[in-house]
């Protein structure tokens, strides 16, 4: 996985509830294994018509939305456990999701795959999604190691949590093997400790 320290981002705006892993990645899309080429079809079913011509008043379809960072209503990552939802948004591109509330297996298969999921209060999100409304150039910056999240443009700013386990991970680029491998010195004393 990539290192994770601090972005700066536009961000693309998805308000919409309650959004499921089936309209993140359709099931039909399901049947690979490797996680190449999911990102060709995150929101697949409302990216494109039925004649497979892109949808010009979807967000993501939208040139003047751009940048790594998914602004979403309440709710993200709902419904079925697939950890292809994941794949699929990292694979489209990008790195952080904001949201006022996280399905608790989305949030885990995100951070597992290096995407961070932010949660904001629903007052903060209704003032992100006004801020980029109105100026589709605004830019945030997320700082993982203060847990920051600004926009950039204005006095806006909130701090979120996350697990410090998997701050660890993203921070260093770590997945759950890595990370057990970065500490192999400390389970050699720890054993070389035990065995006398």
């Amino acid at each position: 996985m990539e290192k994770f320290s601090t972005l700066k981002s536009r961000a693309i705006p998805l308000n919409v509830a309650n959004v499921d892993t089936d309209q993140i990645i359709p099931a039909r899309f399901l049947k690979a294994t490797d996680k190449k080429g999911f990102g060709d079809n995150v929101f697949r079913d409302w990216r494109y018509d039925k004649d497979q011509n892109l949808k010009p008043d979807f967000p993501l379809n939208n040139p003047k939305y751009s940048g790594s960072i998914l602004v979403a209503a309440d709710n993200f990552g709902c419904g079925s456990s697939r950890e292809h939802a994941a794949w699929a948004l990292v694979g489209y591109g990008f790195k952080v999701i904001v949201s006022s509330f996280f399905a608790d297996i989305f949030k885990g298969n995100a951070l597992n795959n290096g995407l961070l999921p932010i949660q904001v209060s629903e007052t903060f999100l209704k003032e992100l999604f006004n801020v980029i409304d109105k100026d589709s150039n605004t830019s945030l910056t997320v700082n993982l190691e203060t847990q920051c999240l600004s926009v950039d443009e204005i006095n806006l700013s909130t701090i979120f949590d996350i697990d410090p386990y998997k701050k660890t991970c993203l921070i260093n680029g770590y997945d759950d093997i890595d990370y057990l491998v970065s500490q192999k010195e400390k389970i050699e004393a720890f054993e070389h400790l035990n065995k006398h």
